[in-house]
């Protein structure tokens, strides 16, 4: 019996000796904090975080590293704000450390927050508006902290892309869009029951001025007609006149060079007669001067 015993012990004792050894080879060779203790940090909110709730899971791009723990209010009377502090449990087994690298095979928190962890709060479904805790790198986003809220590691928050839609929105002036819709609106109503009154009687007196446009072009028309037949007229009586004058004219042209050549001779007569050198002026301006020695003598007769 007491064999057996020995034999039992051994057995039991090779068994957890390698027990032990299989977690030392998954603890040195996986880099696994292998039933490490969690590790607690805390998101501190000012807006709404409607859909979080205890249990929520926290994930890092879509891995999940860790659940919501607690959700509280806080009051700070010396900026007279609200703050939602929301307490996070990491799992550092969820968290490999690369081998080889310097520094060990642990990151802190702390660490990761400086350089440039950031959680938000992101919305899991519309349909069941529940919301969990989303974590990533973001450098451009400044950490703000609040030391007299928790004594926890404090991840910063950023905008989710919600918020950011919210906040985008929240900017736009819904109310003045409101009031300039109506007022387009109004103003449209006013226009169409304007144009209903205003309308039919501008149609007919459109209708009454294009039927007295026709009319206007139908007299004006016949007149244009009327007036080509009297310029067809016009212009025959014109023809019939000059070839009258053209013929009236060939029939008088030889008594025309007649009487011109008559009154040519004429004053051809009458320049050789006013001419210094003509013989005829001599004599004229003799009979001049005869004439005027006779009118002398005859009034010195009378004198005596």
């Amino acid at each position: 019996m007491s064999e057996s015993t020995n034999r039992k012990t051994v057995i039991g004792a090779f068994v957890l000796f390698g027990g032990f050894l299989a977690l030392f080879i998954v603890m040195a060779f996986g880099h696994m904090s292998f039933l490490a203790p969690s590790r607690e940090a805390v998101v501190v909110f000012q807006n709404s975080i409607t859909g979080l709730s205890v249990g929520a899971p926290v994930n890092f791009r879509g891995v999940k590293v860790g659940t919501v723990k607690s959700i509280t209010l806080r009051f700070d009377p010396a900026d007279h704000k609200a703050y939602i502090p929301v307490v996070l449990t990491l799992e550092p087994d969820q968290i490999h450390v690369v081998k080889d690298v310097p520094g060990g095979n642990k990151v802190s928190i702390q660490e990761l927050i400086g350089i440039g962890l950031r959680a938000e709060l992101n919305l899991l479904s519309f349909v069941t508006g529940q919301s969990n805790i989303e974590l990533d790198f973001d450098r451009s986003v400044e950490p703000v902290l609040h030391p007299r809220i928790t004594n926890l590691p404090e991840i910063p928050v950023r905008m989710s892309a919600v918020e950011k839609l919210k906040d985008t929105l929240g900017q736009i002036p819904i109310k003045e869009i409101s009031h300039h819709a109506d007022a387009a609106l109004l103003s449209v109503t006013q226009l169409s029951d304007s144009l209903n009154k205003d309308l039919p009687p501008l149609l007919l007196s459109a209708k009454v001025t294009a039927d007295r446009s026709h009319e206007t072009i139908e007299a004006a028309t016949a007149a244009i007609k009327d007036l080509q037949a009297k310029l067809d007229v016009t212009l025959g009586k014109m023809d019939q006149l000059m070839e009258t004058g053209n013929t009236q004219l060939n029939a008088r042209g030889a008594d025309l060079h007649a009487t011109l050549t008559s009154a040519t001779q004429t004053l051809d007569s009458l320049q050789a007669i006013l001419s210094p050198r003509s013989i005829d002026r001599a004599n004229l301006d003799a009979a001049l001067r005869d004439i005027a020695a006779t009118a002398a003598s005859l009034r010195l007769l009378l004198r005596c």
